[in-house]
C-alpha cells in the first residue's frame, strides 16, 4: 500500500479498534494494514497507535490524524462520484455534534427520516451542550445556538429559541405571580449551572425594549440540564427560566404557567454548521437540507 492507501489503512484501523477489523473490512490480511501503517508512521515521524495484543487505540497524534482523514477520504470519494457525472446517493457514515434537547427532540426525528429515505447512510451522535472543534474532532455537521463567532465555520439558520420564564399552578398559588422583573426578588429560583464555569447562568428579559441580565433570585436548586429544570419547577420548587421548547409540553398540560410573557428576551437563532472551505459531502448536503426543510423558520445564510 502507498500514498493514499497508507491513510485508508489508519482511518480503518482507528475505526474498527484492531488490525483483524479493518482487514476484514478492506477484505485484507491484518499484517498488510501493519505494514502499511508503521510505514505512514515513519512517513511523518509520530506515532499514531497504542498497540496491544487485542486491541489498538490512538495516541493524541493519531486522534488529530483521523479527524483530518475522515474529511479528507470523504472528499475523495466526493470528486470521484462528481468526475463520473454522478450525483453520489448519500451514503457512509454522518458525524453530528448536537445540543442535548434539542438534539433528542428535534433534530433526531430529522435525521431518522433522513436514513430511512438513504439505508446506505449510517449515524454517529455525539449529544452534549459544549462546543467542540468541528475538525479537530472529525465533524461532518453540528447544531449550535447562539449566535456564532467562528469565521471559519458556514452556517445556516434553520430555528431560533426562545426564553421563558416558568412556574409551577401549586408554587403561585402559595406565592403569588410576579407582576414585573422587579418583584421577582421575593421569588425562589431554579438556576442553570453553566458546564463551562460552574456558575449560574443569569436570567435574561426586555425591560421597556432593552436587554437586562440579572442573577436568579433565592436559589432553592441549581441543576445542569433543562429536563431537570423543568421537572424541579413541575414539583414546585420555585421559578425557572429555560428555552421554549423544553418547557412546551408541561406548559401545553397546564403542569406549569409562563410568567411575564411581555418581558420574553429577543430569541437567539439555532444553526446548522459546517466546517467551512470544503466539498459537502452527498451525506452533509442532504442532512443540511433536510434541517433547513424541517423547521418553520426560513432558512438565511450567515457567517
Amino acid at each position: 500500500m502507498h500514498g493514499l492507501q497508507q491513510y485508508v489503512a489508519f482511518a480503518e484501523t482507528a475505526r474498527h479498534g484492531s488490525f483483524a477489523a479493518a482487514a476484514r473490512a478492506l477484505g485484507t490480511v491484518p499484517s498488510t494494514l501493519a505494514k502499511a501503517v508503521a510505514r505512514l508512521e515513519t512517513e511523518l515521524g509520530v506515532r499514531l497507535f497504542h498497540r496491544t495484543t487485542r486491541q489498538v487505540t490512538l495516541t493524541p497524534d493519531g486522534e488529530r490524524l483521523y479527524a483530518h482523514c475522515q474529511r479528507l477520504l470523504a472528499e475523495v470519494e466526493e470528486l470521484q462520484a462528481q468526475a463520473a457525472g454522478t450525483r453520489s446517493e448519500p451514503s457512509g457514515t454522518l458525524r453530528v455534534d448536537l445540543p442535548i434537547f434539542y438534539g433528542k427532540h428535534v433534530v433526531m426525528p430529522v435525521l431518522a427520516r433522513l436514513v430511512q429515505r438513504h439505508p446506505a447512510l449510517r449515524l454517529d451522535v455525539r449529544l452534549h451542550d459544549a462546543y467542540v472543534d468541528l475538525v479537530q474532532e472529525g465533524i461532518d455537521l453540528a447544531v449550535r445556538v447562539g449566535r456564532l463567532d467562528d469565521s471559519s465555520l458556514v452556517a445556516r439558520r434553520i430555528d431560533q429559541q426562545r426564553l421563558v420564564l416558568c412556574a409551577s399552578p401549586a408554587y403561585l398559588a402559595a406565592r403569588g405571580a410576579p407582576s414585573d422583573a422587579a418583584a421577582l426578588a421575593a421569588h425562589a429560583a431554579i438556576a442553570f449551572r453553566m458546564p463551562s464555569s460552574g456558575r449560574h447562568r443569569p436570567w435574561q428579559f426586555l425591560d421597556n425594549g432593552q436587554a437586562v441580565e440579572m442573577p436568579p433570585p433565592n436559589v432553592v436548586a441549581r441543576i445542569n440540564d433543562g429536563e431537570g429544570m423543568v421537572e424541579a419547577a413541575r414539583l414546585g420548587l420555585g421559578l425557572c427560566q429555560v428555552p421554549d421548547y423544553m418547557a412546551a409540553a408541561a406548559l401545553a398540560r397546564g403542569d406549569l404557567v409562563e410568567l411575564l410573557p411581555g418581558c420574553r428576551p429577543e430569541p437567539l437563532p439555532i444553526s446548522v454548521v459546517v466546517p467551512g472551505g470544503k466539498l459537502l459531502p452527498a451525506r452533509v448536503r442532504v442532512a443540511v437540507d433536510a434541517l433547513s426543510a424541517a423547521r418553520a423558520e426560513p432558512p438565511a445564510q450567515t457567517g
